[in-house]
């Protein structure tokens, strides 16, 4: 929290108020010239006057002007350091209360950022364990790839498709090389999407043109 440092001119007159109400410049007595009081405290007469004008506004002092400033009232004094303490402790609050608002609204910001970030890790991470689709395509009995290789069809090329495996009867083969055949009967295993499974479905399916 920052703390809140009051000017100059309040400061002083808070000081010079404590001394009347300690009864070091007693009811009755003559302050000092502006201009001793401003060496004594290291400001310039302007900030003393104003100083005194406030004290003189709170009827702790009464300036005059031929004969100087008289003190007229300890228990003015006294009253004036409790105000002024109660207005300080006011400001120091609102300046408080200034500095959490600034926070709340910067923790709310860097929540709702890792929110995001978290919302969007979770989507990259779920797009790179959710299980790909795997479809089936079967090859018919007078397929134009029978006897040909994967690598010879350049399947994926061909389709987007990848072969995953070949189930051949009741046995199954797990990551078909480029150099597996492909057989009729065969039921392709791949992966991909539906537009390229359904490439992968022409191709095994196409009849061979003839050269008559």
């Amino acid at each position: 929290m920052r703390t809140a440092t009051s000017p100059q001119y309040l400061q002083i007159a808070l000081d010079i108020a404590a001394r009347i109400a300690r009864g070091e410049l007693p009811e009755g007595s003559t302050i000092y010239g502006r201009s001793v009081m401003a060496s004594e405290y290291g400001v310039s007469p302007e900030t003393i006057r104003r100083s005194l004008h406030l004290l003189a506004d709170m009827k702790v002092v009464e300036i005059k002007h031929q004969t100087g400033v008289k003190v007229v009232s300890a228990d003015s004094a006294r009253r004036y350091i409790a105000n002024f303490a109660e207005s300080s402790d006011v400001h120091s609050l609102r300046e408080h209360l200034r500095d959490l608002l600034a926070e709340h609204q910067d923790l709310t910001a860097r929540i709702a950022d890792t929110v995001t970030a978290l919302l969007q890790t979770r989507e990259t991470f779920s797009a790179a364990h959710d299980p790909l689709p795997t479809y089936e395509v079967s090859v018919p009995a007078n397929s134009p790839v029978i006897g040909k290789t994967i690598g010879a069809l350049s399947f994926w090329q061909n389709t987007g498709a990848t072969i995953t495996g070949i189930r051949r009867g009741k046995n199954v083969i797990v990551s078909p090389g480029p150099y597996a055949e492909l057989y009729g009967g065969d039921v392709l295993l791949v992966v991909g999407t539906p537009a390229a499974t359904a490439a992968a479905q022409v191709i095994v399916s196409a009849k061979e043109e003839s050269n008559d």
